[in-house]
């Protein structure tokens, strides 16, 4: 196992598929991202938890590059949003009732 961050993860998709990724559009990209998480969606269903791990690999590896193909830091962008509390009642751990 490795001890890398979500920073560097997304930097290495950047350097892998960026050429691509632009060449493809960021349309064609987010059905990519799509058909990922149904992939999940059915790993679960199946009770796989091989596929399941390789299909959340998949899922971040598609959703750094949108946030490559958007010049959004996926690391900054998702602290921004939850800074260690529920962005919405602002408790950690979350106190919502849904």
């Amino acid at each position: 196992m490795t001890n890398q961050t979500i920073n560097e993860f997304q930097n290495l998709m950047k350097i892998l598929y960026e050429e691509r990724d632009r060449e493809r559009g960021i349309e064609k990209s987010l059905m990519w991202l799509q058909t990922e998480v149904g992939e999940l969606f059915e790993a679960f269903l199946k009770n796989n938890k091989k596929v399941l791990e390789e299909e959340v690999a998949d899922v971040l590896a598609w959703l750094c590059s949108i946030c490559n193909l958007f010049d959004i830091n996926l690391n900054n962008a998702a602290w921004k949003k939850y800074p260690s509390q529920c962005p919405k009642c602002n408790m950690n751990p979350c106190s919502c009732v849904f």
